[in-house]
Parts: structure tokens; C-alpha cells; sequence
């Protein structure tokens, strides 16, 4: 593979070392050519890590789009990559003038790369603004800022995220750490906790905060002192501002340093205060080290730091959080240490150099093969459910049909209907419009060959007629428009109206081609409405295919709920319901019963984040045993991680079961919906009772029964089976088989 890399010449910064560092290793490998438009230090610097470097400098712009396009057709090349405005410009240039695929790097917010230079802004930064709507591809350094560009107008569909990756070779230890503090002029001694930071000093930088929180720990811890690496326009304000904080005696501002290692050996607590990051080296660099870090979150910082479990994380500006956490670390020698070593862990697993890289060869090799896809006139797949509601149980439905459609082709285009279309797309990485908006979801149908109503149960009247009507119509129109229609793992019912029973079943058997179920009770409900024109077949719920998320994640939702991650749980699903108020105290006693006979600690949890939070809340009021509220579950991911340490699961929520379900945790029903108990039965659970039946005596002892099944994972991978058809089917349809 030969890719050419376009670049100033002129940059600094991480920017700089990514490039360089990137396009060393990456020569060991394929021909990645470096171009600069200036020669300087940089060009210099690259030919010494014995990169291959050519210049094509001056200003006029023609005479260099066509020197450069005879260059890479001569030499071969197959990507084009760019860095920088100046880069982007020529880029997409070149993208007409060879054909060839063009992406770009995104190293920082283009809209804070001039801040402070008018000029700049008004030349280089409104041409690149412009530019950069023209790439083929794009890659963000961090999730974070894919995220950020994708809210800027981006099309999710065409990202990639890389990270800023470090060697963790080992680095020789410092011999005299105080005196090269003091070298520095730090005011030190034997005992002092030192905390540090690497960076400009701008206002995105935000070095103001630090001094703040610093001054705030500082007051009750005596010991702590700050040593700042960096000089920038800030630095007289903040000068000021340590004097008027009176910690000006144990703040050193030691200015730019030229060797970088010995600095981060001599920090006690590394930190970060930026309001806008990508993916700060200086975060990695502490990694190295095994520091602990106290850092704003912001870019793609959470990605490398879990709360509370390998570091802290701050809101931007907020100084006082930040000065908590300094002097809790301040005060805690074995805490800094276990935080550093798991920080230095997970950064050297997933942030090192060689993972860059290998994440970089990939990015080609699936440029290369999207660039080269054939072109089609319907092409995709547009999904339509109750979506964009920030409801986890349909969240993870989504996510599971979106894998299983990138199962069948990865690059083909996928559309979603949301409520929230910008959250959809941030989180989903896939186009989105919003559910009412008639002429553009009714214009993309002409062109996607596949239309899924996915999950949970969309055809019934109970909830509402008239999203009943919505999702009729819906799939009578994708049908007319050229759509192959399918109904994706769903529940049906119930219909109660027989006007709106005779209009499902016309609809279904006009202009749906196949219905996969997630239970029998559907299929009985079909039947008897009399829906024989689609493919009909038994599945499961897509969201049992949910993988939970990592372990670090779950340990840090745990731990900002203050649930200790090691312990024996039973946890608690429960949603408000008609009749329910009345069965929470038979719900307490049995959750009390639960700790005092089995020895597990009762975990309420909300799984819907507007609604859940009080009832578990009032649900919880008044037990006098040790029991924990997880109120802000991140995500459908973390949620199935913290049911699978769950030794037994007690559930309203149909979704909480199906999480739990699929990584095999006994369970423990309360019906409020025959879906619930239909789902139970068809997995081979005989653990539930009905809401009205509900005493504390009966939970108790379907709890006890619970507590004493085993995890089966063949039972587990029955149910993956089952939802295989869903996957299964939805390929038939799309390739036409």
C-alpha cells in the first residue's frame, strides 16, 4: 500500500509528534510519503526518523495541484491523507484531479485553531471550513471530536477515530527528584505531594481552574505544591492570580522544558483543566509514568479515564470539584498509587503507539475497500422504531439491529428515524432524521432497498392509537416506494379495537415481506387477527445480543453510585405502574429479607433515566438494610455490565430482564404486561408474579429459588441462536435470496 501524506510543514505540538511518531512506524510496514508545502524543522525532523520527505513549496497553488497529482500517479499511490488547512485546500484538489480517496485527520477544533489571530481565522480558517466539507473520509482524534464535527453538520457515516498513541517502553528512573524541583524552582521538600501540568498557556487551556482547585486543596492540605511546564499569553494573569490566591509560594512556573521525562517523574498527580481537547498526549504521558490524573471532561479524556476508578474527571471550569479530588489524593498515597498503575495499564493496552498504527492500517485498508464498493441506485437500510427517546431498552435494541445490519454488509448505509436525530447520530455513528419529518425520511425510501420497524412492541393501540397508525403508514409507504418491508424481532399487540385489528392485519399482509417475533404469544396474536401474507418466523429480542460494556466502565458507574465493586448483589428494576405503590413495601421487606438470609446487598436501578429514578427512590424509602440507587446508569452497555455481577436480577422492566437474560443471571419477573411474562415463558423461566398478586412472602421465596440456580451458558447461547433469525432474515430480504 502506498499512501501520501500533505502537510504544512509548519506545525507544532501534538500535531507534530502524531504525524512523525505515525508515519515512522507506519514505514515499516507500507510507503507512507511525507509532503510539505515549507521546509523547516518539521520536514528536517522527519528525515531524520528516516521518513521520506519531499517538498513542494511556493505559493501558486496550480503549478503544485499539478506537480503533485503527476507525482502520486507516477509514484503509485493509492490515499491521499492531509493534515492541516493548508493540506485540506490541496486535498480536495486532488481528490478531482486523481480520483483517488482523500481523508483527512482532524487533530483539533478548526473553530479554536486561530483563536487569538483574527487574520488567520479569516484566511486559513474560513478556507478550511470549506474544504473540509468536501473530504471522501474523515478520521477525529478521539471519539470525541468525531462526536464533534458529526454535531457540526458531519456525515457520521464517513468517520474514523484514532488516538494519539505513546511507547511504554520503561524510561529510566530519576535519581534526585528534588533537586531538579528545586531546578526548576519549585519550593519542595522530602514529603511534598506534587501535582503537574504540560500545556500553552491560553485560555483553552483553562491553567486559571488549576490555580483555583490548587489553591483550594492547598489550603488544607500544606504539603501539596504546583509546578506548571508551559509559558503563553496567560502567563502574567496567572501569576497574579496565585499571588491575590496567596499560593504564589508554592506554585513554580518552570516555562517550556525541553525533555519531558523527568518531568512527569517528578509529579506526584498529573492534570489537565482544557475546555476543548482531542486527545491530549499529556494525558498518555502521564500515563506512562503510572500518575494519577485529575482531568476536565472534555474530547476524548473519558475514553482513557474512568471516574473514580484510574483517575477523576471534572466539568470544565468547575475548580472546586477539581480541588476535591486534588486532596483526596493529596491525603492518600496507596490510593494515588492504584489509580496510577490501572491509568498506566489501560493506556498501555489500548493508547500505545503500535495500536495507533494498527488502527491507522485499518482505516486504509476500509478506505480502500468503500472507495471501490460499486455504486448502486437503492442502496441501505432506513430503521424506524421508538427511537431517541433515551429509553434503554429500545436504545439497545437499535444498537443490536445497527451491528447485525454491519454483520450483513459493513458499509452499508443506514438510516434511522429519531426523535433525537443529533443523538442518534452521535451515539450511533449513522444518518438519522427525525421521526415527523415526512419528506425526508419519505425521500430516503426511494433510494434504501430495506425497511426494518424494529423492536419492542409497535404494533399495538394501548399506549396510543396513533402511533399505531405512524408505524402502519410507515411501512405502507417504504413499500411503495421499492422497499423490501420487515417487522425486526418485535412484539405484537395487544390490539384491542377491531377497526385497528382489520388495518394491522391489512397492512401486514399487503406490504410486509417478513415478521420475526421475540415470543410465541405474538405469533398466536397474529393468527388470530388473521396476518398470513409476510414470512412469519419465531426469533428473540435483539437486545439480548447486547454486549455489556468493560469492566472499567462498570466499575466506575458502580463507584459514582458509591457501590463498592466487590460484593455479593441482588438487584431491583422496578417502574412506576398503576397498583405498584401499593406492592412496594412487600417489595422492601423482601429486598431486606435478601440481605439478612443470603447475604446480597439490594441494588435498585433505574433503567429509564427520566421516570425510573423516583420510584426506586421511594421503593428504597425506609429499608434498614445496606442497600445502593444506581440513578444514572451511562448507557445500555454499562447497564447489562452491572446486571451481569448481579447474583440475582427482580424486574418490572422487560428490557432489564432481557439484559440479564442474555448474560445468564437468574431472574425474578414482576408482571405488569402479559409481555413480560410472555418473554419469561418462551426463555424457559418460570420466576415471576403478577403485580396484583404481589406479597412479600411470595417474592421472597421466588427470590430464594433464584438465588440457588447456576449461570447456564448453554441456555444463554440457545437464546443468541433464536435471535439469529432476526439477523438471518433481514439478509435474505436485502440481498434478495
Amino acid at each position: 500500500m502506498k499512501v501520501i501524506h500533505l502537510i504544512s510543514g509548519g506545525d507544532t505540538g501534538g500535531a507534530k509528534t502524531h504525524v512523525l511518531s505515525l508515519l515512522r512506524d507506519l514505514n515499516q510496514t507500507i510507503t507512507a510519503q511525507l509532503v510539505c508545502f515549507r521546509e523547516g524543522e518539521f520536514a528536517q525532523e522527519a528525515r531524520e526518523m528516516g521518513i521520506p520527505t519531499e517538498i513542494f513549496g511556493g505559493n501558486h497553488i496550480r503549478r503544485i495541484i499539478r506537480d503533485l497529482t503527476a507525482y502520486i500517479q507516477k509514484g503509485g499511490f493509492e490515499v491521499i491523507h492531509c493534515h492541516g488547512a493548508r493540506a485540506n485546500m490541496t486535498g480536495v484538489l486532488l481528490r478531482k484531479a486523481t480520483g483517488l480517496p482523500v481523508v483527512t485527520t482532524v487533530h483539533s477544533d478548526p473553530k479554536l485553531d486561530y483563536m487569538g489571530r483574527p487574520l488567520g481565522r479569516l484566511t486559513y480558517g474560513n478556507i478550511n471550513a470549506v474544504a473540509l466539507k468536501k473530504f471522501d473520509y474523515y478520521i477525529g482524534v478521539s471519539d470525541a471530536m468525531v462526536d464533534l464535527l458529526i454535531s457540526r453538520g458531519f456525515p457520521p457515516e464517513k468517520f474514523y477515530a484514532i488516538y494519539n498513541g505513546l511507547t511504554f517502553d520503561a524510561k529510566p528512573t530519576m535519581t534526585d527528584r528534588l533537586a531538579y524541583l528545586r531546578g526548576l524552582g519549585a519550593n519542595v521538600e522530602e514529603d511534598s505531594v506534587v501535582v503537574g501540568i504540560a500545556a500553552r498557556l491560553n485560555p483553552v487551556k483553562d491553567i486559571a481552574t488549576l490555580i483555583r482547585g490548587f489553591a483550594r486543596a492547598a489550603e488544607r492540605c500544606g504539603k501539596l505544591r504546583l509546578v506548571i511546564a508551559g509559558d503563553g499569553q496567560d502567563r502574567e494573569m496567572l501569576g497574579r492570580l496565585a499571588e491575590e490566591l496567596h499560593v504564589a509560594d508554592k506554585v513554580c512556573f518552570a516555562g517550556w522544558l525541553s525533555g519531558m521525562d523527568d518531568f512527569y517523574q517528578a509529579l506526584d498527580i498529573n492534570t489537565l483543566t482544557s475546555v476543548s481537547e482531542t486527545f491530549p498526549y499529556a494525558l498518555t504521558e502521564g500515563a506512562r509514568y503510572a500518575l494519577p490524573t485529575v482531568s476536565s471532561r472534555v474530547g476524548g479524556v473519558p475514553y482513557l479515564i474512568d471516574h473514580a476508578v484510574n483517575g477523576f474527571l471534572f466539568e470544565a471550569g468547575d475548580d472546586k470539584t477539581l480541588g476535591e479530588h486534588l486532596l483526596r489524593l493529596a491525603e492518600d498515597p496507596e490510593l494515588r498509587r492504584e489509580m496510577g498503575q490501572k491509568l498506566h495499564d489501560k493506556a498501555a493496552e489500548k493508547y500505545s503507539l503500535q495500536k495507533t498504527v494498527e488502527t491507522q492500517l485499518k482505516i486504509y485498508e476500509d478506505i480502500l475497500r468503500r472507495h471501490s464498493r460499486p455504486k448502486t441506485k437503492r442502496d441501505g437500510v432506513l430503521i424506524c422504531g421508538a427511537y431517541g427517546r433515551e429509553n434503554a431498552g429500545d436504545d439497545a435494541i437499535l444498537r443490536s439491529i445497527i451491528q447485525e445490519m454491519r454483520e450483513i454488509d459493513p458499509y452499508m448505509p443506514i438510516t434511522v428515524l429519531s426523535r433525537r436525530p443529533m443523538r442518534t447520530k452521535l451515539t450511533y455513528r449513522v444518518d438519522a432524521v427525525h421521526t415527523f419529518h415526512y419528506l425526508r425520511w419519505a425521500g430516503k425510501m426511494r433510494h434504501t432497498r430495506l425497511y426494518i420497524s424494529g423492536g419492542g412492541s409497535l404494533v399495538q393501540d394501548v399506549t396510543s392509537r396513533r402511533s399505531l397508525w405512524y408505524y402502519l403508514y410507515n411501512m405502507k409507504s417504504a413499500k411503495k416506494r421499492g422497499n423490501k418491508v420487515m417487522m425486526y424481532g418485535c412484539g405484537i399487540g395487544p390490539v384491542i379495537r377491531k377497526g385497528h385489528r382489520r388495518l394491522s392485519a391489512k397492512t401486514m399482509n399487503r406490504f410486509v415481506d417478513a415478521i420475526t417475533l421475540r415470543e410465541p404469544d405474538s405469533l398466536r396474536e397474529l393468527e388470530s387477527m388473521g396476518v398470513k401474507g409476510p414470512a412469519v418466523r419465531l426469533s428473540a429480542d435483539p437486545a439480548l445480543t447486547l454486549a455489556p460494556a468493560e469492566p472499567e466502565q462498570v466499575d466506575s458507574l458502580m463507584l459514582s453510585h458509591g457501590v463498592p465493586t466487590e460484593g455479593r448483589y441482588i438487584c431491583f428494576a422496578l417502574r412506576s405502574w398503576p397498583g405498584f405503590e401499593g406492592r412496594m413495601e412487600a417489595v422492601r421487606k423482601a429486598a431486606a429479607w435478601a440481605y439478612e438470609r443470603l447475604g446480597l446487598t439490594p441494588v435498585f436501578l433505574a433503567v429509564e433515566k427520566f421516570h425510573d429514578p423516583e420510584v426506586i427512590q421511594r421503593a428504597a424509602q425506609g429499608l434498614n438494610v445496606p442497600h445502593y440507587l444506581v440513578t444514572k446508569p451511562e448507557d445500555p452497555a454499562a447497564i447489562a455490565g452491572l446486571l451481569r455481577r448481579m447474583e440475582v436480577v427482580v424486574s418490572m422492566r422487560l428490557h432489564a430482564l432481557i439484559f440479564a437474560a442474555g448474560q445468564g443471571v437468574p431472574l425474578v419477573g414482576l408482571v405488569y404486561d402479559p409481555k413480560v411474562s410472555a418473554f419469561l415463558k418462551y426463555i424457559g423461566q418460570d420466576l415471576y408474579v403478577d403485580l396484583q398478586d404481589l406479597t412479600a412472602e411470595g417474592l421472597w421465596a421466588l427470590i430464594e429459588k433464584a438465588a440457588g440456580r447456576q449461570r447456564d451458558p448453554k441456555a444463554v447461547e440457545q437464546l443468541l441462536d433464536k435471535e439469529r433469525v432476526n439477523r438471518e432474515t433481514a439478509r435474505q430480504l436485502y440481498l434478495g435470496e
